[in-house]
């Protein structure tokens, strides 16, 4: 059983849900000038972002737009955008790329597409940016829909149907390529988009293609193809039919499926890490299946019914998601031939939640959110050909909740809640696969399965004062819980029994305390955190053996993030963040003694953003992008002279992207965007502390998008 401590705060607060979030489609410095118009699911029902007492960014679909000019990638418009999330690697796999030192909880609609079951780190590829209205982004531990955001959540929110018309669409037309070296690197996308309105019903249909050439560094040389968005085939269909019985009434179904797989034409041709020769191909057919997401399927349908007795709303959800997502053949690794991993993961699951109004009278309101969630989550990582690395971990995950909130003479919030957590995981009896690395040998174990099972009462608390717009503080104190990748660890079993295996859940305790000013054009927003844990799941690298073990040690992470935004001119605004991390380990377990630094897996290196954003006439805009990840060097080097793996030092980059659109007529919008302007040679930062030969990759040096989207 897993039990959090007893010493908890009396006042808590369950976390508080992204399910609905809408920005205007403003200019981003000027939609900040007005965040109380800004609508947040906090308590899973909409209220204004400045009545949340926690650093959120949203992500809106104008923001998208302006990223999407230049590249579709989503894991790369996210670091750009939200202050605490590690840099991208331009690749079909997150690993590394988790929030604030932790592991980060990807949803569709409130649909799990993480898995701590077996978190294959590909989860941030789940949908195409095209079908999105925003994304919500909760950063610090939270529990709100359940086990494995340790270190915040990311929503991806559908479009819904707009305007009145019976037919009304968006087509739209890229062609990219790269600027080093044109050959083979050019690609295409097309996206079409088709909505309406009758009756009663409304609905929304869309489908994205988009196949890239190859991807060429600051040399024109192809970069690295070991996971590598080049070569890549996407494909992305997604419908949305609603139902509206009446004014107060209304039914919905989505439905959205992902593929994006590699299809190279070249093998792998490992990097020399010591002399800093990167990786890259040699023409080839890989071995085994293309990697990648070979197939994510959502499926969700929701009631939503208002104002019923007591002025009670009520929302009822249930949704299906189905993925299969393919690794690299690893050679050498397995006693009896090279074997293709893939993880196959099945989710069902049911929500409740009403919100009642609890007083309304002079300066004081409140209301209370209760229901609960249920989640049944099948999860495996077997071999290609059939044989069984992890296991099938069947999860049944219920979980109760209630939460409240109460606004005193309007510039008070304070928010309290509670969740509980009854989880069980079941395993039938397996056998481990025999692992070998040349003269060592990891025998297969034969390892009685069983049940395992987690309780835990997750607490959370927030206050914020709004009353002076030059200085709104706010405070909250959450927690996280997860299983922490169970199937990694039976599958390194080295014992007979999953009952001997050490597979206790992480809790997680995070404290923020931040502040906003707002004042004409300007917003800035600082908040400091620290993260604690008694249990940590941290990947350390085993030179003797050259593979990576889970280390369960206690854990702190702290550190800031600072936000600005200014609207110089009506037509010029400014905007840049900047985020700090630092994580340690009390590897002794003395309670109080963290003296060993947390690997670049876990902790990402400063980094910094900035945009000019100029509009010179009415119709067209301007974008400047500044990405800049700073150095971080924590490791000493192991006996070979080289560090061990998750322990690479990293050397600071510095890139610009130019975003320009023009927009012809009130139906025809061109666009053209320039990745990696001043075509910068780097390493981009998972590339330098993984110390894989095979993904020692240099990034991608300049390269274009132009395009045409007409409306109709």
């Amino acid at each position: 059983m897993y039990k959090p401590l007893a010493t908890l705060p009396l006042l808590v607060l369950a976390a508080w849900p992204l399910q609905q979030l809408s920005a205007q489609n403003a200019p981003d410095s000027l939609q900040q000038k007005h965040l109380g118009e800004v609508v947040v699911s906090a308590n899973r029902r909409p209220v204004t972002l400045d009545h949340v007492p926690s650093s959120v960014t949203i992500v809106s679909r104008k923001m998208l737009d302006n990223q999407m000019a230049v590249t579709t990638d989503v894991t790369d418009i996210l670091a750009r955008e939200v202050p605490g999330m590690a840099p991208g690697a331009q690749t079909n796999s997150n690993v590394g790329q988790g929030l604030r030192g932790r592991s980060v909880l990807i949803m569709i609609d409130g649909i799990p597409q993480s898995s701590p079951l077996r978190n294959g780190e590909v989860d941030l590829r789940s949908i195409d940016p095209a079908v999105l209205e925003r994304v919500e982004v909760l950063k610090g531990a939270t529990a709100i829909y359940g086990n494995g955001a340790t270190g915040g959540l990311i929503n991806y929110i559908t479009a819904n149907p707009k305007g009145d018309k019976p037919l009304s669409g968006r087509t739209s037309i890229n062609m990219t390529g790269g600027l080093t070296g044109l050959k083979n690197s050019v690609g295409g996308r097309f996206s079409q988009m088709l909505q309406g309105r009758a009756g009663r019903w409304d609905y929304m249909v869309s489908g994205v293609y988009e196949q890239t050439g190859e991807y060429k560094d600051a040399d024109g040389k192809l970069v690295g193809p070991n996971y590598s968005l080049g070569e890549t085939e996407t494909w992305n269909a997604f419908a949305k039919v609603g139902y509206h019985i009446n004014r107060r009434q209304k039914l919905q179904l989505m439905y959205n499926f992902f593929r994006s797989q590699q299809n190279s034409n070249y093998t792998l041709v490992n990097g020399d890490i010591a002399k800093g020769i990167p990786a890259t191909g040699t023409p080839g057919k890989p071995v085994g299946e293309p990697t990648g997401a070979k197939g994510n399927h959502n499926i969700h349908l929701v009631y939503q019914a208002d104002s019923l007795i007591g002025g009670t709303s009520l929302t009822a959800d249930a949704y299906y998601e189905s993925r299969d997502d393919i690794f690299y053949v690893s050679f050498g690794r397995f006693e009896g031939g090279d074997g293709q991993s893939h993880t196959l993961d099945k989710k069902k699951g049911l929500r409740l939640m009403m919100n009642s109004p609890l007083l309304n009278r002079g300066g004081f309101t409140g209301n209370l959110s209760y229901g609960a969630d249920l989640l049944n989550d099948i999860t495996s990582q077997p071999l290609i050909d059939g044989r069984i690395w992890v296991p099938e971990m069947n999860m049944l995950n219920a979980a109760p909740f209630a939460e409240t909130q109460f606004t005193f003479w309007d510039n008070l919030i304070l928010k309290a809640g509670v969740r509980v957590e009854n989880v069980r995981v079941k395993v039938k009896d397996y056998t481990t696969l025999e692992l070998t690395n040349g003269a060592n040998v990891t025998p297969s174990i034969q390892v009685k399965g069983g049940d395992l099972n987690y309780t835990a009462k997750l607490f959370n608390a927030g206050i914020r004062y709004n009353r002076l717009p030059l200085f709104m503080p706010y405070f909250s104190f959450s927690q996280g819980f997860s299983v922490s990748d169970i199937g990694l660890a039976l599958r390194d079993s080295k014992v007979n029994d999953i009952k001997k295996i050490n597979t206790e859940a992480v809790l997680v305790n995070n404290y923020e305390l931040g502040f906003v000013t707002e004042h004409k054009g300007l917003r800035f927003e600082l908040s400091g955190f620290i993260s604690t844990s008694k249990l940590g799941a941290e990947l350390i690298f085993d030179p003797q053996t050259e593979l990576f073990n889970v280390s369960r040690t206690p854990e702190r992470i702290y550190g800031f993030e600072a936000a600005v935004s200014y609207a110089v001119l009506k037509n010029l605004d400014l905007s840049a963040t900047y985020s700090y991390l630092e994580g340690k380990a009390d590897t002794a377990k003395t309670g109080g003694s963290y003296n060993v630094y947390l690997n670049g897996r876990r902790i990402a290196p400063p980094k910094i953003t900035g945009t000019i954003a100029y509009r010179p006439v009415r119709d067209l805009e301007v974008r400047l992008q500044y990405l800049g990840v700073q150095g971080r060097d924590r490791f000493a080097k192991n006996a070979k002279g080289v560090y061990n793996g998750n322990e690479g030092a990293v050397k600071a980059y510095n890139l610009f992207n130019l975003a320009a659109s023009y927009k012809l007529n009130a139906k025809t919008m061109f666009t053209l965007g320039v990745e990696n302007l001043f075509n910068e040679d780097y390493f981009p930062a998972r590339s330098q502390w993984f110390m894989q030969p095979g993904f020692y990759a240099k990034g991608r040096g300049a390269s274009f998008n132009v395009g045409i989207a007409v409306s109709y």
